[in-house]
């Protein structure tokens, strides 16, 4: 027994140090992996490297023609598919159970991609505590997946932000504990080396630490990140869209997503609002590369927390949300109409998919907006 659990504890530390060696010299796990004899070890060593993964097209659709994957499905987050506000007055411990899944889901709606997810979607799941509140993170990776995953937390205090300590096997499991000290709105992400190779197939989501006080009510609230995805396929040309190191590398992508899907949030997966209703969006950017310039069409954010910060910001057209960066705004829908949000670098949101549409019904205003007949 104690043999068993010194071979778990030592592959455990060994992939720990991968990953944190990765992080500073990609070419160190290749280099740990020559090294070791023991052929587990071996293989997670390797994925530690920046050449395993920069490529990573080791995963063959099942496709018909060159179509698209057979197993393909919707991978695209619901912007409406959040938890409630807290409601409690005291700190609690928290059990956040995530699972790390690789499968084929539609990046538009004629062409399929291999997704790295956290549960199946992207972006994962967003995540809500409460300041002071003692959050349990247990990161389970699938059986059949194939490459090591990990997490990341942005609202963690301690190396790696829980990645160090969460780097797992396909089949294994890891947790830990953090105290979540500072409110605000922050990303996570897998960070396993190659980084921006696990987080660019769309290993990202949020996580929301309210103030001890809650935040304001609100009639609605949706929650929205974005990706830029690197294929070796346009938006629309159909098939089966393979991973681009060589864009990657170039910072090139074909797509730049909303919640991992081409124009994935409208029409029958757009936002629903009344006029009246306060809206409050969580918004986030995974990355890994580009900068958003998050705006809403025919309407201001009147209230924006740039960055997830505390103090407010009012009254902006378009704000600037970093790649492994997050904000939270606020914004009254008063006319009855579709609203559209976009990457406002237009060539994004037109030609690579940043785009989504909030539905608002209602009686007109013809105080704020009027149309006048000729």
């Amino acid at each position: 027994m104690a043999e068993v659990m010194n071979k778990e504890l030592s592959r455990r530390g060994f992939m720990m140090r991968a990953a944190a060696l990765g992080l500073a010299v990609p070419a160190v796990g290749a280099l740990l992996s020559a090294c070791n004899g023991d052929e587990e070890e071996e293989a997670v060593s390797a994925a530690a490297s920046s050449d395993d993964d920069h490529d990573a097209d080791d995963h063959v659709a099942a496709a018909d023609d060159d179509g698209p994957s057979a197993d393909a499905v919707r991978v695209a987050k619901d912007p409406a598919d959040i938890p409630g506000p807290i409601d409690r007055s005291e700190p609690e411990h928290v059990l956040v159970e995530l699972e790390t899944v690789e499968l084929d889901g539609w990046i538009d709606e004629e062409t399929s991609f291999r997704f790295w997810t956290f549960n199946g979607t992207v972006p994962g799941p967003m995540v809500r505590v409460r300041e002071g509140d003692t959050v349990e993170v247990r990161l389970k990776n699938a059986d059949d997946s194939q490459h090591p995953h990990n997490i990341d937390l942005h609202s963690v205090i301690g190396p790696g932000g829980g990645g160090y300590v969460t780097t797992v096997a396909p089949g294994e499991e890891a947790a830990f504990e953090f105290k979540a000290l500072y409110p605000g709105v922050y990303i996570y992400h897998c960070a396993v080396p190659h980084i921006p190779t696990h987080v660019g197939h769309g290993m990202y989501g949020l996580i929301v630490v309210e103030p001890e006080e809650g935040l304001p009510p609100v009639d609605k609230e949706f929650y929205i990140v974005q990706g830029d995805f690197y294929t070796d396929l346009r938006p629309n040309q159909g098939g089966h869209a393979s991973w681009d190191g060589d864009a990657q590398f170039r910072e090139q992508p074909n797509y730049v997503l909303f919640n991992g899907m081409f124009a994935g949030a409208t029409g029958e997966h757009t936002m629903t609002a009344e006029v009246g209703d306060r809206i409050r969006l969580f918004v986030g950017n995974g990355g890994p590369n580009l900068i958003s310039s998050f705006h809403m069409i025919g309407g201001l954010i009147d209230v924006l927390h740039r960055e997830g910060q505390a103090e407010a910001t009012h009254n902006v057209e378009t704000t600037l949300i970093p790649a492994g960066g997050s904000s939270w705004m606020e914004f009254q829908m008063d006319v009855p109409g579709t609203y559209v949000l976009v990457d406002h670098s237009l060539g994004r949101a037109i030609d690579k998919g940043a785009i989504a549409t909030i539905e608002v019904e209602g009686p007109d205003n013809p105080e704020i907006f009027n149309p006048l007949d000729d």
